[in-house]
C-alpha cells in the first residue's frame, strides 16, 4: 500500500496521544496529501461530509513473533485479552482506524489540506486511505462496549497552576488539559513519586500522580 498523505498534529511522540479519536474534540491535525495525490478533484464532494474515516500507519509496532494476546492499559497492563478484541497497535498488520470530525478543506497552491478535530495520531503519520463517514450505516446505536464500556468514564482530576499553563496559547490549553485528563501513563502506576513527561505543542509537560490527582510541577521547551 502507499501512503497518500500525512497528518501534522502537535504530537511529536506517542506516550500521551488519546487512546481513541475524537476523546479529545479539540485536538487539532492538518492533513498533506503527497505529491502523487495533490489535487482538488480528489476531495471533490468530501465538503458534503462532517466526519471522515483515516486508515493510518502505526508506527515502530512490528513484533518478530504473533501474538495471539495482549495487556491493554486500561485494564490495569495485566489482564490478557485477544488481540482482536482491543485496538492495540501490535498487531499482525500495523493498521490503524480513526474516525474524525472535518472542520474544514483549504486548497493551497499545493493542493488541497484537510483541517481535522479529534485525531489520535503522531505528528507525520503516514495515511493509507480517507473515507467518508456515513451515519446511517456507520453509526450503530445498540452496539455494546465489552470491556472498554467498564473503563471509559475513568479520569484524572488535574492540578496545572496557572503560571505554567499560561506558556501555552489560549487555543491550545483546553487540549492540554484534557490530554492530562486521559492519564496518559502506561497501565496505571501508582508510584507518588515518579515523574512523567509528555510532550505537547512545543513543550514538555512534567508531572506526578497521587491519590487520583495530576499535579503539574514543570513545563519546558522542547
Amino acid at each position: 500500500m502507499k501512503i497518500i498523505a500525512r497528518i501534522h498534529t502537535d504530537f511529536p511522540e506517542k506516550f500521551g496521544i488519546p487512546r481513541q479519536s475524537n476523546l479529545i474534540p479539540s485536538l487539532k491535525g492538518r492533513i498533506v496529501f503527497e505529491p502523487e495525490w495533490r489535487t482538488a478533484d480528489a476531495v471533490k464532494g468530501l465538503e458534503g461530509f462532517n466526519y471522515i474515516w483515516l486508515l493510518w500507519h502505526f508506527d515502530n509496532t512490528e513484533r518478530k513473533n504473533f501474538s495471539a494476546t495482549v495487556t491493554p492499559p486500561r485494564l490495569g497492563g495485566n489482564t490478557h485479552v485477544g488481540v482482536f478484541a482491543t485496538r492495540s497497535p501490535f498487531r499482525p498488520n500495523n493498521i490503524g482506524l480513526s474516525s474524525v470530525k472535518l472542520e474544514e478543506i483549504v486548497y493551497t497552491e499545493n493542493g488541497p489540506e484537510l483541517i481535522v478535530s479529534g485525531a489520535d495520531l503522531k505528528d507525520n503519520t503516514g495515511i493509507y486511505d480517507i473515507k467518508p463517514y456515513l451515519p446511517y450505516t456507520d453509526c450503530h446505536p445498540d452496539a455494546t462496549d465489552g470491556f472498554a464500556g467498564k473503563v471509559k468514564d475513568y479520569e484524572l482530576n488535574v492540578a496545572f497552576p496557572e503560571d505554567l499553563l499560561s506558556v501555552y496559547p489560549p487555543d491550545r490549553r483546553d487540549a492540554v488539559i484534557e490530554i492530562l485528563k486521559e492519564d496518559p501513563r502506561p497501565a496505571y502506576h501508582e508510584d507518588p513519586l515518579r515523574k512523567y513527561g509528555v510532550s505537547f505543542a512545543g513543550f514538555d509537560v512534567h508531572f506526578t500522580v497521587c491519590d487520583g490527582t495530576l499535579t503539574v510541577f514543570e513545563v519546558v521547551p522542547l
